[in-house]
């Protein structure tokens, strides 16, 4: 695997004085490893937004240090600022080149699936990457997962079809499914799904509360009104009292 360089210079400065660096362009940073010392790093963010947007995460990067220091890292968790549209924050993790690592890889999906073309089916995936041992070196960027296999709603994607060198190990079992084609649902289905939709919304508790509340809400008023209307009644009889004891 081609080794991508990323310039990076220490950094002394936490908390709130950060925002005055991410302003001028600056990339906060830090960088550690096994038995290795976290070391709080500057990071241009346009270098390193061009290097995401072409490699991604999976790609072994050399950090060239300001002082003469190189490091070679995968980046391990980046942050995102959604309100800047930017990266707020990452983290690499050192590596060597000579110890096997741990990773996940993402699937490419390609191609068209003749059940789906052809048979109307739905195709289903039933993960987006896999986690694979290897050296440093034989790190893929991607897995391809070729769709056109799924020619019928019998047929499956599985690990074992995945196209990968005899240096990088899958740590799933080869009979996994990666992905597969389902047949469409009948008109008949359809409403059943939408039936059983209906009966799950009454069941919400939310729902059932207020129908609950609303229900007693009625019981209290049609109470007050059957205890109103013996008040009412008495008070229309109460002038006819009065006028037979005035006579």
């Amino acid at each position: 695997m081609e080794k991508i360089t990323l310039k990076a210079k220490i950094r002394k400065e936490t908390g709130k004085k950060v925002k005055k660096f991410r302003r001028e362009g600056w990339l906060p940073a830090v960088v550690y490893g096994k038995k290795i010392p976290s070391k709080n790093l500057w990071i241009d963010l346009a270098e390193m937004e061009k290097m995401y947007s072409n490699v991604g995460e999976n790609t072994i990067i050399e950090l060239e240090i300001k002082g003469g220091e190189k490091k070679d890292v995968l980046i391990y968790e980046t942050q995102f600022d959604p309100l800047r549209d930017k990266f707020s924050h990452v983290d690499f993790f050192q590596i060597r080149m000579d110890e096997k690592i741990e990773t996940e890889i993402p699937l490419e999906f390609t191609g068209e699936a003749p059940a789906v073309k052809e048979l109307g089916g739905v195709l289903i995936k039933n993960m987006d990457e896999v986690t694979v041992s290897c050296l440093p070196a034989d790190l893929p960027s991607e897995l391809e997962v070729k769709i056109d296999k799924l020619k019928t709603f019998e047929d499956r994607f599985k690990i074992s079809d995945l196209n990968i060198s005899e240096k990088v190990k899958i740590l799933l079992d080869s009979k996994t499914v990666v992905a597969l084609v389902s047949p469409p649902r009948s008109e008949e289905e359809l409403a059943e799904l939408d039936e059983k939709v209906e009966e799950d919304v009454t069941k919400v508790e939310g729902v059932k509360d207020k129908e609950e509340e609303a229900e007693g809400e009625e019981k209290k008023e049609e109470e007050g009104a059957e205890e109103k209307k013996p008040e009412e009644e008495k008070s229309e009889k109460k002038p006819e009292e009065e006028k037979g004891s005035n006579q």
